[in-house]
């Protein structure tokens, strides 16, 4: 039968081992599949490459949309991005799938019924590392959450749902606080909501959410979530689950492509010495298969390992005296499992996989509406090395002129003017709110006129950040 091509990276650290491992048992088990290798990752950084992968390298991942990719190092310093985080982008892996299962009792775990998906966005949020110095004293990281952004993920997520017969999805934001980019977030998830009357859906707090999924994770079906808040989120649920992320496995989708690896790092301590696990590697490669219509052999290799699994052949993450019956390396454990194919688990459930439906439920189609818009002021941040805000608030509030008045000054995130306490720490980064005096707009040569007249009194200004209104309600915090 005809092999279909896939993308493969041997990557860093524990990455060739645990991906040989891999390949082997796919090859053990007759998977039609044609890797094509590229080379990614620190050796491909140190040798001048600082985007971490060679141009002809993209190339093969768009021409054959299907990546198999062992964890990598990010060299520390030297202006090196996450290359993980620049495939997503560049490719528009917006969807990162992490299914989360114990496997007890033969895997020590506190909730031996855990069985949950977490839907990581992944293309946005502070993940788009845009950070800045500003002052002597402060860094600044952007977080910029859009609404294409938050509608794909959170279709997806109740796409995938009601396709795996799932019957509920919860979102996890931190909106009290971040009102309008988590706040942004939480409406989008309930008006897609609506749109799947069948599936039951709440939102969560984070901090309270992630409390009741530590706890009592059978509440919990599929979770959809923004991007720091789920790479943190899939790794505690993993680890609290089988005590280990090297079981986790994930799926980076887009409308076209995929992105299959383990959801742990490289691990360079453990290099080179065969202890590594090679399961999260190997159950992203099941899903691999699945996605490429290979259901035969996902099901073949996946109950092949929950019999490993089943019979306590573990590698030293997951070995436990009284449980496991065998501690294992990583090239033997991949061989106990090419010893078991064809076998299913006499404990654990078997899994079953099913040919790829033809359609694409998760195409997504934006329409940007367009809103109307009223510029009513700025922020203008200072680098300013006083300490007293009255005293710089008497210096600037001339600077205003007829049109615009200085409104507040505050320093990072508390107001300090017109009133203040003594107590309150004050930074060198200071943010001072200059807004219309009448209900009128604001043009741009307003804020011109004013910056230049900050430059004439000598002032440092680093950013200024527009005030909008948008249909008549203000899109700004207050």
């Amino acid at each position: 039968m005809e092999k279909t091509p896939i993308t493969v990276a041997f990557g860093d650290g524990i990455g060739p081992e645990i991906m040989q491992a891999t390949l082997d048992i796919l090859e053990a088990a007759e998977a039609r599949i044609a890797p094509e290798v590229i080379e990614i990752g620190e050796k491909v950084y140190l040798s001048g490459l600082t985007s971490g992968i060679a141009p002809e390298s993209w190339d093969t991942l768009r021409r054959t949309k299907v990546f198999l990719k062992a964890p990598i190092t990010t060299p520390q310093g030297g202006g090196y991005k996450s290359l993980n985080v620049t495939i997503r982008k560049t490719l528009g892996l917006y969807a990162n799938v992490r299914p989360c299962m114990s496997y007890a009792p033969f895997i020590q775990t506190k909730h031996p019924e855990m069985d949950v998906v977490i839907i990581r966005e992944n293309e946005e949020d502070l993940y788009g590392g845009i950070e800045h110095r500003q002052t002597t004293d402060v860094y600044q990281c952007l977080k910029l959450i859009s609404r294409p952004g938050c509608e794909k993920i959170i279709r997806y997520a109740f796409n995938y749902a009601r396709m795996h017969q799932r019957k509920k999805v919860s979102a996890f934001s931190k909106d009290k606080i971040m009102e309008f980019t988590d706040g942004f977030f939480h409406q989008i998830f309930r008006e897609v909501a609506s749109e799947y009357p069948e599936i039951e859906y709440e939102h969560q707090s984070l901090d309270i959410g992630t409390a009741k999924l530590a706890d009592n994770p059978q509440s919990f079906d599929v979770i959809v979530i923004p991007n720091l808040y789920g790479d943190i989120l899939s790794d505690v649920v993993a680890q609290i689950t089988t005590g280990s992320i090297g079981l986790g496995g994930s799926v980076n989708f887009s409308d076209s492509c995929a992105m299959f690896e383990a959801i742990h790092g490289s691990a360079p301590l453990i290099a080179g010495q065969d202890l590594a696990n090679p399961s999260g590697l190997l159950l992203g490669a099941v899903m691999m298969l699945a996605h490429i219509n290979q259901p035969d052999i996902a099901e073949k290799v996946h109950n092949a390992w929950l019999r490993t699994i089943e019979e306590g052949i573990h590698t030293g993450d997951i070995y436990r005296e009284g449980t496991s019956q065998q501690k294992v390396g990583c090239k033997a454990f991949a061989q106990a499992v090419i010893e078991r194919l064809g076998l299913e688990p006499q404990q654990l459930k078997p899994v079953r996989y099913h040919a790829a439906r033809e359609d694409n439920p998760m195409a997504f189609t934006y329409v940007r509406k367009k809103l109307s818009k009223s510029l009513k002021g700025v922020d203008v941040f200072l680098d300013w090395q006083g300490t007293d805000a009255a005293e710089l608030g008497t210096k600037i509030e001339t600077l205003a002129g007829d049109e615009l008045k200085l409104e507040i000054i505050s320093n990072l995130g508390v107001v300090v003017w017109p009133e203040s306490f003594p107590e309150t720490h004050c930074s060198d980064h200071w943010h001072c709110r200059f807004s219309r005096v009448d209900e009128g707009p604001v043009s741009h040569d307003v804020i011109v006129d004013l910056l230049e007249r900050f430059r004439e009194a000598g002032f440092d200004y680093i950013k200024i950040e527009n005030l909008y209104d948008f249909e008549g309600k203000p899109a700004y915090s207050t």
